[in-house]
């Protein structure tokens, strides 16, 4: 599952050793994404081969997959959630999958003159942990079979439906008209992912390993905020009216739903590391 932390929302650490040599795509392009309809988003990452494609991205997310950061762990100019581009890119002869983060930041550092430091900070945060009653999901993958899961294609999209991060094989996470449904989803992304539907981060402390299905109702109120966020997180610009809804939003029935499955939200205060942005072109240079 290494390669989905950061889209939605999140892929692998990389961090280059003294005296490596510089990971970068053998070729690739930067073009601005194609407008969406009004109030709908679709986001993917495509890697066949050498071939690698990621499409219709906020700037934000691209800094969140080079560096694994959550979004609301990345600190910048709010342009950083709206600017959205489309990136093709090849992978060299003897590179690797793995290797797609590394190559990200170059091609960050290379086109947008992307400049970062890491400093720590304390956020409000959102604790996932097991209750007494103890946890009780369907275990729909091993921890064995989770460890050994590669994903080479992610999808996501929304509109005024719902929305929808389809990871392949089987995993995906669904916010549909009365529920928020999670299929074959470790627990570690599951939290990753409910960050980018809630006010701030998620911490998962639950030690579970394996992958789980889970379906969580909400009630209408809880649901329209928590669709706000996820396009509030995909760059759409939303009207005041629909952000001020955000005022008053609550996650009760979420919060009361996981308590089925042995699970809870607990409010509390962690330090976490954040990526600084010091720097960075809202356009790219020249293909």
């Amino acid at each position: 599952m290494r390669m989905i932390r950061s889209i939605v929302l999140c892929l692998i650490t990389a961090a280059v050793a003294f005296g490596q040599a510089r990971k970068e795509f053998e070729v690739a392009s930067i073009k601005p994404t194609a407008e969406d309809p009004v109030l709908q988003a679709t986001a993917g990452l495509t890697i066949n081969g050498s071939q690698v494609r990621i499409q219709s991205v906020p700037l934000k997310d691209y800094i969140g997959m080079a560096y694994e950061m959550r979004l609301n762990q990345i600190i910048g100019p709010d342009w950083l959630g709206t600017q959205r581009f489309d990136i093709a890119g090849k992978i060299p002869d003897g590179g690797k999958e793995d290797d797609v983060t590394e190559m990200l930041q170059s091609l960050l550092a290379d086109r947008f003159q992307l400049k970062t430091h890491r400093e720590m900070k304390e956020f409000p945060v959102y604790v996932l942990e097991i209750t007494k009653a103890g946890f009780k999901a369907a275990q729909t993958l091993t921890e064995e079979e989770t460890k050994n899961v590669r994903i080479s294609n992610i999808k996501a999209g929304g509109n005024a439906e719902g929305a929808m991060i389809d990871f392949g094989n089987g995993s995906m996470l669904i916010l549909g008209q009365t529920t928020l449904e999670s299929k074959k989803m470790p627990m570690g992304i599951f939290a990753d992912m409910l960050s980018r539907f809630l006010d701030r981060p998620v911490v998962d402390k639950t030690d579970l390993k394996a992958s789980y299905d889970m379906t969580l109702s909400l009630t209408p109120e809880d649901r329209l905020t928590m669709l706000i966020r996820s396009a509030v997180s995909a760059g759409i610009v939303l009207p005041p009216q629909a952000l001020r809804l955000l005022d008053t939003a609550s996650h009760d029935s979420l919060n009361s739903s996981m308590g089925k499955y042995g699970l809870t939200l607990r409010s509390s205060r962690e330090q976490l590391e954040v990526l600084v942005v010091d720097s960075m072109q809202k356009t790219p240079t020249e293909n």
